[in-house]
């Protein structure tokens, strides 16, 4: 019987090279403007929440409509650069975690056609063991490690998450 397989759709060598290549200039690109923080700094500087960007974006809309009305004491050009870049990058972010995302749901896939095709390779090693076939009692000794002994479920706690059911 033939193992269920969720996703059946693998990268070629030629599209493992583009992506970390395309990865690599994207790094590139980007490593000689990143700052390293410690958790103190990013505790310090980390301040500006939600709230705070609110009060950020009505000070912008302020000095683009009503310039006159902008303290003379800020860098007007410097707070544009820094919205400039704040925008570009919570861009980059937003797709970077949606990739992310979707990266992350297709390895989810593969691991588990993965770990399914082992438990079924697994079942039929113990039983070549079981036909005396040569070779297989140390692969099954081997993977057996990686499942502990099954302990009856207790019937006062069905659903007891201790309880290891997949021999």
């Amino acid at each position: 019987m033939a193992i269920e397989n969720l996703n059946s759709l693998h990268y070629t060598a030629q599209e493992k090279t583009i992506v970390a290549n395309a990865l690599a200039t994207i790094e590139g690109s980007l490593a000689a403007k990143f700052k390293n923080l410690t958790p103190e700094e990013r505790t310090k500087y980390g301040s500006v929440n939600e709230q705070n960007k609110l009060v950020i974006n009505k000070v912008k809309d302020f000095r683009t409509n009503q310039p006159a009305l902008s303290s003379p004491d800020i860098d007007w050009v410097e707070f544009q650069n820094d919205v400039d870049s704040r925008e570009f990058l919570q861009s980059i972010i937003i797709r970077l975690e949606s990739l992310a995302d979707s990266l992350k749901n297709n390895k989810i896939l593969h691991d588990y056609d993965c770990y399914q095709a082992a438990l079924t390779d697994y079942d039929f090693s113990k039983y070549k063991v079981g036909t005396k076939a040569a070779g297989f009692q140390v692969k099954v000794n081997e993977l057996a490690q990686f499942f502990k002994k099954t302990t009856p479920v207790n019937e006062n706690k069905p659903n007891d998450p201790t309880v290891n059911k997949k021999e």
